[in-house]
Formats: C-alpha cells, structure tokens, sequence
C-alpha cells in the first residue's frame, strides 16, 4: 500500500484463520490501521489480491465484504436508544421490526447490556457503549470482525474486563475477528495469533507464547515484555562470549545478547557469570521485586531471584542457555546450540 511516493506497507503477505482471533500489534505509524483498513475494503491496495476464503474480495467494499467494524469512538447515534443502535445495521437491510427487535436483544444479552437497552448512549459508561458498538458489528452476522484500537479510550481496570468481554464474545460467536492495538498485554492475553508489524513490514507471525519466547529479531524481542529486554553488546562486553560454551564460528557472528528479566540467575562463580556488577537499586511493588545491577554504562534488570540481594553489593547474574536470545548486526536471531564436550 502507497500514498504517493510513501511506502506504507510493504508486499505483506499472511493468512488468518477461520473462527479465530488475531491481533495485529505494532507501534504508531507502523500500518496496522493501513492493514485493516484494507482487509475491511474502506481502502484498496496499491498492489497484490485480498481473499475471503476461496473468493476474491480486492475490488469490494466494505458492504460486499460483509465486514464488522468497532472503532475506537464508538460512533453511536446519540438520539437513538441502546436497541435501536443495535437494530440499526438491520433496519438499513429492511428486516421486519419484529425480527430484527428479537435479533437486537439476543445481542444485548450476548453483550450482557440487556438491562440498558431503553437507555440513550450519553446514559452510558464507556465500557457499556462499547458493548453496543460489538452488539451493533455484529447484527448482521459479518463475516469477519474489526477492532481498530477499541478499548484505548477506557481506564485502565475496565480495558482488562472489556479484552476478557471481547475474547469471550469472539469464542461464544466464533466470528473470525482481527484486533489492533499498540498495547502488548492487551494482544497477548486474548489473542489466537499475534502479527507484530514495523514500518510497513510484518516482523513475526504467531501465537502469544512463541511470540514472547522465540522472537525472530530483536525488533519483536524488546517490543514485547515489561520490563523491556536486558540487552548486552558483545563489542563492550566482549567477556560474554568467552564464558558460553559455544563454537567460535558462532561466535563472530553474535553482535548482542538478550537477557529476559524474569529469567536472569544468580551464580556464587564469576567465570560462570554473563554480567557482574553493584546492585543500584531494589525496587519492591506488591509482590513483585525488581533488582537493578549497574557495571560501568551498563545496566541490567532483573525481576525473578531467589535471594534478593543488598543494594551497593556486588552480583553475578547468569541464565539458562535455553534462555538466552542471540543477535546478529541486523537484528535478527542467530540459533545457537551449545557445545557438547567429549
């Protein structure tokens, strides 16, 4: 997709599945607007085909598609009720009152806003009105559902209820459905699948769980968890690579190396330690503790010890070689497998 001379999206290319739910993450700028916008047939693209199942969709809009969509505002007619919203999308395809009022209230209660449905949208809290806008996308029975950004403008404890509301609609319905957020918590908690998109460009595309443990580069690898990824340039810290068993010819490849917090050890021996340095600070929230270890310009964060140490004490942090994310001077993941001594 193009706007002029300005590539928006490059020639992406990937399949969502039927019935599931997919989130597609990324930072500002970086096309997942684009993306829907083009799966939904508000915009066309430059170059390249759209499918719905076997049957191109390229040249259809947005009614030929048979797409739902829930924006962020909710765009609720203000002087119609909760059921006539609803019934709207219905009544523009002439469905006989009775049928669509049986339909609309189905809705409310899948939505579970059934008790508010003689209520105007200004009578509303957000988290209700965004409950009418899915009830409202999904009236017409669409073959598939998109989310652009809809929870962004809800506090923070009733955006975690209203993503559990969605993901529960989604399983109950089973509508294929594609969410964008910039917000990773919020794709990794409710989604089948995670396409995370930078500068136009799809950088990995699967589930939550090996989005998070098996990150293709390190773009993916310190976009997703809080806090973000320990990373170690080897060129500074070139005692890293003399300490991991693996082989040389590797070796010259790594440019860095990246430390999940929750997964950062603490060893009694230096030659066995990836970092050493003085504990600069300890953080304690609620349960959670979080262990800050400084060595000249480099700084390490650690969330998962055992034993939580004194600040201004000297530490050695190690972590399973299974855990340990190796980097190469683009960016992208070099697999490394240790070497087994005879």
């Amino acid at each position: 997709m193009s706007y002029g001379d300005k590539e928006v999206l490059q020639k992406i290319s990937f399949t969502i599945p039927e019935g599931k739910l997919v989130s597609i993450l990324g930072p500002s700028g970086c096309g997942k607007s684009t993306t829907l916008m083009l799966i939904s047939g508000l915009t066309f693209p430059s170059n390249g085909q759209i499918f719905f199942g076997d049957k191109e969709v390229t040249k259809y809009d947005a009614v030929k598609r048979k797409v739902g969509m829930v924006f962020q505002n909710y765009a609720l007619y203000p002087h119609l009720s909760v059921l006539e919203n609803i019934m709207f999308p219905l009544k523009m395809e002439k469905m006989p009152k009775k049928q669509r009022q049986k339909r609309a209230l189905e809705l409310a209660q899948l939505v579970q806003i059934e008790d508010h449905v003689d209520k105007k949208p200004k009578q509303l809290s957000g988290g209700q009105q965004q409950r009418v806008a899915i009830a409202r996308a999904l009236a017409k029975e669409p073959s598939i559902l998109l989310m652009d950004e809809p929870l962004s403008n809800l506090d923070a404890r009733l955006r975690i209820e209203m993503r559990e509301e969605i993901r529960r609609i989604q399983q109950k319905t089973g509508v294929t459905t594609v969410f964008v957020t910039h917000d990773q918590e919020e794709a990794l908690s409710i989604s089948d699948e995670v396409m995370v998109l930078n500068e136009g460009a799809i950088q990995q595309n699967s589930d939550p769980i090996t989005l998070y443990k098996k990150p293709k580069n390190r773009f993916v690898a310190q976009f997703l968890g809080t806090p973000i990824i320990n990373t170690i340039g080897i060129e500074d810290y070139p005692e890293v690579l003399e300490r991991l068993n693996i082989s040389e010819e590797i070796k010259q490849n790594i440019e860095t190396i990246g430390l999940r917090a929750e997964e950062i050890l603490t060893t009694e021996n230096k030659e066995n330690a990836l970092f050493e340095g003085i504990v600069s600070h300890v953080a304690r929230v609620g349960k959670d503790t979080t262990v800050h270890v400084k060595n000249k310009e480099k700084e390490l964060v650690a969330t998962n010890l055992t034993i939580i140490p004194l600040e201004d004490t000297e530490i050695y942090l190690t972590a399973q070689m299974k855990d340990i994310h190796f980097f190469d001077h683009k960016g992208q993941v070099i697999e490394v497998k240790e070497v087994v001594m005879a």
